[in-house]
Order: C-alpha cells, then sequence, then structure tokens
C-alpha cells in the first residue's frame, strides 16, 4: 500500500512542474500579442477600415 501511495504522490508531483512552463507560455504570447499591437496599431487599423470600406461601400455599416 505504500508503494501505490509514494507512486501516486510522485505522479502528482510531476504535474504541479508543468503549471509555471503553461504560465510563461501564457505570458510570453500575451506580451508578443500587445508588442505587435504596439508597432502595427495604425496598419492593422487601416486594413481593418479598408475591409469594412469595401464591404460596406457607401451604404455605411
Amino acid at each position: 500500500m505504500g508503494f501505490v501511495w509514494m507512486w501516486i504522490c510522485s505522479l502528482l508531483e510531476d504535474e504541479r512542474g508543468d503549471v509555471p512552463g503553461w504560465v510563461l507560455i501564457v505570458l510570453m504570447t500575451s506580451a508578443l500579442v500587445v508588442a505587435i499591437w504596439t508597432v502595427a496599431r495604425g496598419r492593422l487599423v487601416g486594413i481593418v477600415e479598408s475591409a469594412l470600406d469595401t464591404v460596406c461601400g457607401s451604404v455605411g455599416c
């Protein structure tokens, strides 16, 4: 019984080690999105406005 308990505890400890990795991935992805948005904001807004103008035309959306 003691071996099974030790095996379960070792599995739980291994799983906890992945949490900081996932947190790091989320933070890095968020930082990349913010950096790209900061640099390319004007161009991205222009692209969206141009696409909406093309779709809506003179009707206005």
